[in-house]
């Protein structure tokens, strides 16, 4: 006559080898212990490359590169198309269509002081400019800074690395409000102006690796937001 004991131990060991997630069936695992479909691990690798893109080359080597930013005057006209008010002295511009445009819609919500002078109605516009005005690829320089911020130099490299932040172009004209500059070892900086009141770039010393040169709402965005806080604002 079997002991009760054993009876009793042999119960509580089997009905822990049907708990014990080895012997469950794979549809009864834990999802902790149950293994993923291929499928499933694609998915989520796609989402993990999609959440984490790239930068594309040649920007992804240059977040530590000496930067600058250039605060360019946009749009000079010839002399002959100033006008000169009699009372005040002071000179109006006769702006191009895509600027007066731009001006009108809110200037990419840029603050008055970035905005070249003269834009705004009833601005004083910019006086004649010397013969050695530093220029930035033809565009006179009103102001530059060096970029010391390493956020700031990460949403350059960003703002440039990504082929999501442009698109077609809109217009073909160029007016450009800012200039930025990226040293390269042993080579020319790479330079790219940029036109929001143009909605497009102009990449200098580099093979552009979009393309496309139109840029979208977002980068504009950024390309203001980053002038803010290089310029503090003016």
């Amino acid at each position: 006559m079997e002991d009760k004991r054993d009876i009793v131990g042999r119960r509580r060991k089997t009905a822990r080898s049907h708990c014990h997630p080895s012997t469950l069936p794979n549809r009864m695992m834990p999802l902790r212990f149950r293994p993923l479909a291929p499928s499933t691990l694609a998915t989520l690798a796609l989402s993990v490359n999609a959440g984490c893109a790239s930068v594309t080359a040649p920007f992804d080597k240059m977040r530590d590169a000496p930067m600058t930013v250039l605060r360019l005057q946009n749009f000079e006209p010839a002399s002959q198309a100033q006008t000169q008010t009699a009372s005040s002295g002071l000179q109006s511009l006769s702006l191009p269509p895509q600027i007066s445009q731009w001006i009108t819609a809110g200037a990419s919500m840029l603050p008055p002081g970035l905005l070249p002078p003269g834009l705004l109605p009833g601005a004083i516009g910019s006086s004649p400019p010397a013969a050695d005005s530093p220029r930035f690829h033809g565009f006179r320089i009103l102001e530059g800074q060096p970029v010391t911020d390493s956020g700031v130099r990460g949403d350059i490299v960003d703002l440039f690395g990504h082929g999501s932040n442009f698109q077609d172009t809109t217009s073909n004209c160029m007016f450009a409000e800012f200039g930025f500059a990226i040293a390269q070892a042993n080579v020319a900086p790479v330079e790219v102006l940029v036109s929001l009141s143009c909605e497009q770039v102009q990449p200098f010393n580099v093979t552009w690796p979009y393309s496309r040169t139109g840029l979208s709402p977002a980068a504009a965005q950024k390309v203001v937001s980053i002038a803010q806080r290089v310029f503090q604002g003016r």
